[in-house]
């Protein structure tokens, strides 16, 4: 089986999460090879999981003070701040009797590829199911999966920067004030790339994308006419909207 690997790109939360359904479409419909993607977010933004309730998880003020985008992503799972400058994301999309039935066994594929990559680097990590990935028992990087019509879409995190100030901030992760006693706790659990290496984020995108192609044949990609009309027609008419924003 061949893939489609798409180079690290910058977009808005509603373009990123618009794109990765309209590659699910594309490749549903055969007119795309299974994609795996990475992608920074611009501005910061904050996604909260499909069933979850918008105003229960984010700091919708804060968000807006800060210029941080909210954004339901059509994946589960808990709410995620993603920093413009700290973190990598992927996408792996494909059909999805390509990896296990089991959910577990299929994000310990697809993380598996994460955990080579981080080993490239020098940084011991292991997949802690059901979908996080550790270094030395604190979080680096967590992901979330669907299967839609035959299709598995699995994204997540890599933490290559960690600003538990605006983390705090944006996320309704308690309502008293943030105190230093809750930064020092987060600390505890959560960690990112630069606390075990120097390496760039240059340097950690190429290990990435190694360690996911490896073995694979694979060609890089470019998006097609009608995967961006369809991911900007997304972005605007769902992503962005008050119905799906509000939706919980």
């Amino acid at each position: 089986m061949k893939w489609r690997v798409i180079g690290l790109e910058t977009h808005d939360a509603y373009l990123n999460m618009a794109l990765d359904e309209a590659l699910s479409e594309a490749v549903r419909a055969g007119s795309s090879l299974p994609v795996i993607r990475f992608y920074n977010w611009e501005p910061s933004a904050v996604s909260i999981g499909y069933f979850q309730g918008i105003k229960d998880e984010i700091n919708l003020e804060v968000c807006r003070e800060l210029g941080v985008d909210c954004i339901r992503r059509w994946t589960g799972g808990g709410a995620v701040y993603h920093d413009s400058e700290g973190e990598i994301t992927y996408s792996v999309i494909a059909p999805a009797n390509v990896f296990p039935k089991n959910i577990i066994e299929s994000y310990r594929l697809i993380c598996g590829w994460l955990v080579s990559g981080l080993e490239s680097l020098r940084i011991e990590a292991e997949f802690k199911p059901v979908n996080d990935i550790l270094v030395k028992g604190k979080k680096i990087s967590g992901s979330a999966q669907t299967r839609r019509r035959g299709i598995l879409l699995q994204h997540g995190t890599l933490l290559y920067d960690l600003d538990l100030q605006t983390m705090f901030s944006v996320l309704n992760v308690s309502k008293q004030k943030i105190t230093d006693k809750m930064i020092k706790s987060a600390e505890e659990r959560v960690s990112c790339v630069r606390n075990h290496s120097d390496a760039g984020k240059t340097e950690v995108y190429e290990a990435l994308v190694d360690a996911f192609t490896k073995g694979k044949e694979y060609e890089f990609g470019v998006w097609s006419r009608d995967e961006l009309a369809r991911a900007k027609e997304l972005a605007e008419g769902k992503y962005r909207s008050d119905e799906w924003m509000y939706l919980r």
